[in-house]
């Protein structure tokens, strides 16, 4: 990257003053940057999980693992931090929401590529803007994509998605039409139609955010029955089997203790619908395994084009499992009456064990232990500051910016979701040295993917829901009520959050809570809105 002749023109867009490489050498990496939903930090085979994820295993294999990668503790909050390099606080100035749009001062990640001459695709979810106004001025097209196939919800009908859209253009007619249609599939289809019809003269971002394995357990028929019987040992064993498979891939250290159960969920042997318990798990893998089956049309097409060698591909997750139980009173945007497949079978909402998930007609989510597994060894779940909700795995691929012996690494510095712009910001040559009035908050780790020193973080923050953290030089502060009660551990020796510090340690709580304090203050003011 250093080697590039550049010449520097300065700029100022939106606030932000940009060094914008002109490069006259080496071409510019093509991106791709994957983002799943809902997943645990150890689901996928190569941190530990006994689910079959070849595609993205063979990626880490060539690439790099991290295994202190951070996330936010909830779908939007992590990709506004994504889009922005922001804490949320600061990216979602309307209380924190979502339907709020991002800040309207933020430079997004596809528009500081755009302006460094990317051509800018997303497919997917997008989380950050309001689905009554699809075409409005937060949709993704307006926030810098070129072109945008997907969802603006949180959450979707896998077989018929409500607010299914191609650039402010309602595509509902595609599952409407079809009885095959499968979102998943989709999001991929469209990725490579947009590949296929890009301009090639100039180098691409591509954002795919899949919903799997968000809740609805909706899959493919032939993908449950391939899972069947899995998971019969139930959630106990497997999490001890995941556990010791995690040590041995050096994904957490050896010297940690695996989490007890947690209290809300029973003893496999005392479950009373162990077969549907088991279903809901298989449909869980099949989402995940169909994810990894999509991610794999995207590099043999990448490959087939002699793209791959100069194409960074990035996966991590939004934030850790999911143990929300899907109650049938539930109804959302993203709920129908019937079933959408010509048949017109009314759809039951809800964790009903009389009725196996999978099929269109049902509307579940796997559950409190399910959800444990997830997210072995860690403790709790997404919604969570804790490390259940917010570790997430991150693997980068990228044959001609890796070196040969750095290949199939583990990369144990610590990571934010923050750093993502940053980084893929240094990887373009294209680096905002000023923004104003929100400055970035992430740090590029471009140099770790040479082997070189990582540029630390001094200090990391979460807040949202009624959650609350501060992580400092492998000391995390957190509360799950608001700061209302702090827990305090050090990670490097208690990474599953088992011995509670607070009370040996009052002078590193306090010296915490005041970073935090500053740390809230400051984001508020960034944002322009004063909250409780």
């Amino acid at each position: 990257m250093k080697s590039r002749v550049l010449k520097l023109v300065l700029v100022l867009l939106c606030g932000w003053q940009f060094v914008v490489p002109v490069i006259t050498l080496a071409a510019p990496p093509n991106i791709v940057f994957i983002v799943s939903d809902d997943m645990g930090y150890s689901d996928l085979g190569c941190y530990g999980g006994e689910i079959d994820t070849p595609v993205l295993d063979g990626l880490a294999e060539q690439g790099l693992r991290f295994t202190n990668y951070y996330v936010n503790n909830m779908c939007w909050p992590t990709r506004a931090s994504l889009m922005t390099s922001l804490y949320p606080h600061a990216a979602l100035p309307q209380e924190g929401s979502a339907a709020g749009g991002l800040h309207p001062s933020a430079v997004t990640l596809p528009q500081a590529l755009r302006d460094a001459g990317y051509l800018t695709l997303m497919s997917g979810k997008w989380h950050l803007s309001s689905s009554k106004q699809p075409d409005g001025k937060n949709a993704p097209h307006h926030r810098g994509f070129d072109q945008f196939y997907g969802t603006i919800e949180g959450a979707s009908d896998f077989f018929a998605p409500a607010d299914l859209q191609l650039n402010g253009n309602s595509m509902t007619h595609e599952w409407e039409a079809r009885d095959d249609y499968y979102y998943t599939d989709a999001i991929t289809d469209h990725a490579l139609t947009f590949l296929k019809n890009r301009d090639t003269q100039k180098p691409f971002f591509l954002y795919m955010a899949y919903t799997a394995a968000h809740w609805p357990l909706h899959a493919k028929a032939e993908d449950i029955e391939y899972y069947e019987g899995r998971f019969h040992h139930g959630w106990d064993q497997l999490r001890v089997d995941r556990f010791q498979r995690m040590k041995k891939l050096g994904v957490i250290d050896p010297a940690w203790q695996l989490s007890p159960r947690h209290s809300n969920i029973p003893a496999w042997s005392d479950t009373r619908y162990p077969r549907w318990h088991e279903r809901r798990m298989e449909v869980y893998a099949a989402q995940i395994t169909c994810m990894d089956r999509n991610i794999g049309r995207l590099t043999d097409y990448l490959a087939k084009q002699g793209l791959s060698e100069n194409t960074i591909l990035i996966y991590q997750h939004d934030n850790g499992g999911c143990h929300v139980e899907y109650l049938p009173e539930r109804k959302g945007s993203w709920t129908r009456d019937k079933t959408t497949d010509g048949k017109d079978i009314p759809i039951t909402p809800g964790n009903i064990p009389a009725l196996m998930p999978g099929g269109q007609e049902t509307f579940q989510s796997y559950g409190y232990g399910w959800a444990n597994l997830s997210n072995t060894p860690f403790r709790l779940f997404k919604q969570y500051d804790h490390e259940g909700g917010t570790r997430s795995p991150l693997i980068v691929h990228w044959p001609k910016g890796i070196s040969k012996n750095q290949r199939g690494s583990l990369v144990k510095d610590v990571c934010h979701v923050i750093d993502i712009l940053p980084t893929l910001l240094e990887v373009a040559e294209t680096t905002p040295v000023i923004q104003k009035p929100l400055p970035m908050e992430g740090r590029s780790f471009a140099n770790v993917l040479q082997g070189k020193a990582l540029s630390r973080h001094d200090s990391i923050f979460w807040a949202h829901n009624k959650g609350a953290a501060v992580w400092a030089d492998g000391w995390k502060l957190v509360s799950s009520n608001r700061g209302k009660a702090w827990e305090l551990y050090y990670l490097p020796e208690d990474g599953t959050e088992l011995s509670n510090l607070v009370k040996e340690n009052p002078q590193k709580v306090a010296e915490l809570q005041k970073l935090h304090a500053q740390w809230m203050a400051r984001n508020k003011r960034a944002a322009g809105n004063i909250r409780d």
